[in-house]
Order: structure tokens, then C-alpha cells, then sequence
């Protein structure tokens, strides 16, 4: 009795849940009317200051409310909606013939999972494989409402230590400034791949 108890308990936001959205009643975190009309996404291409290209699906305006739940227990569930929901859109424009790694830019975990695993792992396809804990930070820096300037006197200190394929695509939530895309590039080249360019869920960059 005391196993059902527990399994029941894990499963009651499934069983009796509203669309955090609209807040009908949905078995879905968000039901399929909101995903359809309030979480189209739109591919969007931005050039970083080193050439970096990034492409993101969202404002962040737009998303910001469900991006804040990365360290929550709705984290895992809405991350990997809006990944489903963002990158089938990418798979369809864009088509590859070789292998490339999908290399989440990875902190310092805070939680039961890392969210930029969440979104490599969605992009798998035949020819994209996710490099799981390829480029982890040495230095836990937090950059919610720093400045341009804070963020390049204070690297993360990626290390690239991915050895699956030669050229790869950087995978995060949210692109800013770019720093943090820009450095995590460097430290690829530094281990001898290429990154081709970045795919962010969310572009933040009038914040």
C-alpha cells in the first residue's frame, strides 16, 4: 500500500493538472490549444561580435515565465515541451549528411537534472548525436543581471573534453550578450573542433 501511496503521489500533477497557460484542464503541462497558438516558435538567426551564428526560437519576453522554471520540479517537463516544440521546427529546415555532436553549454548543476541535456537530447536524429558533459565550467558564475562587462571578467572556464565528432552545435536556453556562447566556442577550437554555430530556445538580447 505504501508503494502505491508513493507512486500516486509522483504521478497526481499528471492525473489532475490545468495548462499552466490558459488553466483548462489538460493532461499535458500545457495543452495542445497553447502549444498551437501561444508557443509557435519562429527560426531567427543573430551574429555574435566573433561570427558566431545563433539561432533562436523565441523572445525571451515571450517565454520567460516557463524559462524560470529550470530549477523547479516543472523544469524538466516544460523544458523538454518547449524543446519538442522548438526544434522540430530546426530538423525541418535544416538537413545534415555527416555526423555532428550537439554539445550542451553545461554549469555548474544546480538540481536533479542539467535543461541544456534536456534540449541536446531532443535534437538527436540520425546525424545529430548529443555529447553529454562535453564542455562543463570550472567556475560557478551566475550572470542574471550582470552586466556586458561582469560577464567577460568573469569566464566560466569551459573545457572541452568532447572527442564524438570534429564539428558540433552548441545548444543553451538563452542567448544574452553572447558571452557565454562566444567562450564556450573558443574552448571548442581549443579542443581541436569546430563549432558551426549555436541554437538557443529563447534571444534575450534587449535585456
Amino acid at each position: 500500500m505504501s508503494n502505491f501511496l508513493y507512486i500516486f503521489s509522483k504521478l497526481r500533477y499528471n492525473l489532475f493538472m490545468r495548462c499552466l497557460l490558459c488553466q483548462n484542464w489538460s493532461l499535458p503541462i500545457i495543452c495542445h490549444r497553447c502549444r498551437e497558438t501561444l508557443l509557435v516558435p519562429e527560426l531567427n538567426r543573430r551574429v555574435l561580435d566573433d561570427g558566431l551564428s545563433v539561432y533562436s526560437f523565441y523572445r525571451y519576453q515571450e517565454i520567460a515565465p516557463l524559462l524560470k522554471t529550470k530549477h523547479t520540479y516543472l523544469g524538466y517537463r516544460i523544458y523538454t515541451l518547449l524543446a519538442r516544440q522548438a526544434f522540430a521546427l530546426f530538423t525541418k529546415r535544416f538537413q545534415f549528411d555527416v555526423t555532428v555532436g550537439i554539445v550542451p553549454v553545461d554549469g555548474i548543476p544546480k538540481g536533479d537534472y542539467a535543461h541544456t541535456a534536456i534540449l541536446a537530447k531532443a535534437l538527436e536524429t540520425k546525424y545529430l548525436r548529443a555529447c553529454y558533459r562535453a564542455l562543463p565550467a570550472r567556475y560557478d558564475v551566475t550572470y542574471s543581471a550582470k552586466s556586458r562587462e561582469y560577464r567577460k571578467n568573469h569566464p566560466r572556464g569551459f573545457i572541452f573534453q568532447g572527442k564524438c565528432t570534429e564539428k558540433v552545435i552548441l545548444v543553451d536556453d538563452i542567448v544574452t550578450t553572447g558571452t557565454t556562447l562566444m567562450e564556450a566556442a573558443r574552448a571548442v577550437e581549443a579542443g581541436g573542433a569546430k563549432a558551426l554555430f549555436a541554437l538557443t530556445l529563447a534571444n534575450a538580447s534587449d535585456l
